[in-house]
């Protein structure tokens, strides 16, 4: 999630304005999560404008209200394992029942930091990697309290995004490419890595882990991933440059259904890890996504899949197995989420030196979604690059252009949720396929991205996390008056 090249804006707004369309995208289904269904007829009602916050941390819509459910260093977690860690990201929201909700949270950190994941018996994976990334379950309510929080995994570094699973566990994602024996310092500490990392990890709903990398996913800049419907395929992104980063398709073995622990008990080598190449007409390779932009919205182009050689990248990285032109590449692939119809992948935005292609069209972010049975891709959203995210020129309207779109989750309607990372205002977006994109917040804090926006399943909750200073947020209001 966060970019090594994100410029901000003193008082600047994000650059962008949002476009989508509809086109092969999934039909009425049933209003759950990752069951999304084509906007109703004429369109999503309005938000209305955000309304500046009193306490000076989110502006919402006249309605809507929030709770602070974690903040680093403040907020304590239990068994006397110390306080909430920083860089909150990639997050997942379970039903526990009773209206209480249980939450599975991504600590994007490396190791060294002042308020890293505490190694925890029987979570730790990497001794050598020290107040680094991990994950922790937090309980809470509809009403946002706090109801306590601990540690599931630790040892880990740069713990990204992810993505939930059929099955109720979480898989989270390392990005990073650190190989053992490197060694790593932070102000006056420093270290050497025990384990190899890039990898996947599986985490339960009750906090209970094995430690163990799912390696036959891949060993690269993970960021994000999605399981299908039929459980036999993941679909997985790569957040790299230098060359940019792949969209992948990982296929389990014939007869293998995947399931609770299902991964972490399969061989190195098991399954087929394939990255994505997008077919022109007249049959070559799309080299790079940014070739596309809002003259081809809603076209759908053939998707074929090409195996990995390496997919542990024992001698050279995984993208850079593959010659220009012979896989689809993009700056910055992001976040992913799965339907029963196929998967939102989105690019959050190539515009700057080395982001694309010369003869490439700068954006502000694409949104993507792959049909499984047609096995073709189509631009739904996309967000045209404006200057001011190079010149640092605030835009006029705070509130109605974006940039840098990167999480994404699919609303019990069928919508879209985006969180933004990109220049100067940071937005929570509700984009619809085929409609509008709305702001729904707006960090009035500071300039941190949002992550892991997540609704839960009856729709009274949208937990997001605010990176910096580290602060999990419950938002309600009358979401299916503008959702549903």
């Amino acid at each position: 999630m966060p970019s090594s090249r994100r410029t901000f804006l003193a008082g600047g707004a994000a650059a962008g304005v949002g476009l989508a369309v509809a086109g092969g995208l999934p039909s009425l289904a049933q209003a759950s999560p990752g069951r999304p269904h084509s906007p109703v007829k004429g369109g999503p009602v309005p938000f209305p404008p955000l309304v500046d916050d009193p306490k000076g941390i989110l502006a919402l819509p006249e309605g809507f209200s929030y709770t602070v459910v974690t903040r680093t260093g403040v907020t304590r977690l239990d068994r006397g394992q110390g306080v909430t860690p920083a860089d909150h990201d990639g997050m997942a929201v379970y039903d526990a029942g009773q209206g209480r909700y249980t939450l599975i949270q991504n600590h994007e950190i490396d190791p060294g930091a002042e308020f890293g994941v505490p190694h925890v018996k029987g979570t730790v994976y990497d001794a050598g990697a020290v107040d680094a990334g991990g994950c922790t379950v937090i309980k809470t309510d509809r009403a946002g309290r706090n109801l306590g929080e601990f540690v599931a995994l630790s040892g880990t570094i740069s713990n990204c995004a992810g993505g939930p699973t059929p099955w109720g566990t979480w898989l989270t994602c390392e990005e990073t490419e650190d190989r053992a024996g490197d060694e790593w310092e932070e102000g006056d500490r420093s270290g050497v890595y025990q384990k190899d990392h890039g990898y996947v990890f599986e985490v339960w709903a009750d906090g209970s882990a094995d430690p163990k990398p799912i390696k036959c996913l891949g060993r690269y800049s993970h960021e994000a991933l999605a399981v299908d419907k039929d459980r036999t395929n993941i679909y997985l992104s790569e957040d790299a440059d230098g060359p940019n980063g792949l969209f992948y398709r990982w296929s389990a073995p014939r007869g293998v259904k995947l399931g609770p622990g299902v991964l972490t008990r399969l061989a190195p080598n098991a399954g087929v890890l394939a990255a994505m190449q997008i077919i022109m007409d007249d049959g070559s390779v799309l080299p790079d996504v940014a070739y596309l932009t809002s003259a081809q919205l809603g076209r759908p182009f053939p998707v074929r899949w090409i195996e990995v050689p390496d997919r542990d990248a024992r001698h050279k990285s995984v993208r850079e197995q593959f010659a220009d032109g012979q896989v689809t590449r993009g700056r910055k692939f992001e976040g992913v989420w799965s339907t029963d119809e196929g998967v939102y992948v989105v690019n959050s935005y190539a515009w700057e030196d080395g982001d694309l292609p010369a003869d490439a069209a700068p954006h502000d972010g694409m949104v993507w979604f792959y049909n499984f049975r047609n096995q073709t891709i189509q631009l739904v959203t996309y967000f045209p690059h404006q200057t001011a995210s190079e010149e640092g020129t605030p835009v006029k309207y705070n509130d109605l252009t974006f940039d840098g779109p990167d999480n994404v989750s699919v609303t019990p309607w069928g919508s879209l949720v985006l969180a933004e990372d990109g220049t100067g205002a940071s937005h929570v977006l509700s984009a619809t396929p085929g409609g509008p994109t709305y702001a729904i917040a707006r960090n009035q804090l500071n300039d941190s991205e949002f992550c892991g926006p997540t609704f839960t399943a009856d729709g009274r909750v949208l937990f997001v996390n605010m990176q910096d200073p580290g602060l999990t947020l419950a938002i309600t209001g009358p979401w299916e008056k503008y959702l549903g």
